[in-house]
């Protein structure tokens, strides 16, 4: 592994998306500075990240309080210059319309929305002095269209689309890449696999076909590739599903 003077920002580097982009960029020599809340959940993937020779610090965060995402995303920079920054702040919940308290949309909005658009202003006052620098924001399927259950989350994930459109505008002759990813499937992880018990039985993981839950590791590498475009070439947004997904 060669080392880089670069820093990636993963906000929100849960279990699986979040941990596969650290280990992605880890692998290719920049330093992962991983912020989640609840941060000592971060210590299996500090151990993995660590044993295969990369260089990762983690941080407990909470990406609604601008205070302390600002001061994240510093210590970041200051650690090796901030050259990536990843927004991957889950915000799904499941809730019918009438039962949508005004604590769940608010909550929902500050964590799929605003937190996104701290995340990119303070990247972005970062990576201008630096004459470079990518911004990466991940969408979801509700980032396209509401569906029953979903007006809080897809109304975060509208606003965060149109925060990277408008960052991708304005920072793009700033030589800084805006992408905005929707993923557009369910992702294998364990609260979708859970979900689909719940819904088709116990033995409904046993009849899935290969490869119809995308893989975290599918995420990451869409990153990596995202991060090493060419600048005459840059993708703003990149849909990604498995070969089954309905869409």
């Amino acid at each position: 592994m060669t080392s880089r003077n670069a820093t990636v920002a993963v906000i929100g580097a849960g279990d699986f998306i979040g941990a596969a982009i650290a280990r992605r960029f880890a692998a290719e020599g920049l330093t992962v500075f991983a912020g989640r809340r609840n941060g000592e959940k971060l210590a299996p993937l500090v151990e993995q990240i660590e044993a295969a020779g990369g260089r990762i610090v983690a941080r407990t965060l909470d990406a609604r309080k601008e205070a302390e995402l600002t001061e994240f995303l510093r210590d970041a920079d200051r650690e090796a210059p901030l050259e990536v920054c990843v927004f991957n702040v889950g915000a799904n919940v499941n809730f019918p319309l009438l039962e949508t308290t005004e604590r769940v949309f608010r909550k929902v909005w500050e964590m799929g929305c605003y937190a996104g658009f701290i995340a990119a202003r303070e990247a972005a006052r970062l990576m201008i002095p630096h004459g470079h620098g990518c911004i990466f924001l991940t969408g979801a399927t509700a980032s396209m269209r509401g569906s029953i259950g979903y007006a809080a989350f897809a109304s975060a994930k509208f606003g965060l689309r149109a925060v990277a459109q408008s960052a991708a505008r304005e920072l793009g002759p700033k030589n800084i890449h805006v992408a905005h990813l929707v993923i557009d499937a369910g992702v294998d992880t364990a609260w979708v696999r859970d979900r689909i018990r719940e819904r088709e039985g116990n033995d409904a993981l046993n009849r899935l076909e290969p490869d119809r839950l995308m893989r975290p590791d599918s995420v990451a590498e869409t990153y990596w590739q995202l991060y090493r475009q060419p600048r005459d070439a840059w993708t703003f947004e990149q849909e990604i599903r498995p070969y089954g997904e309905k869409w």
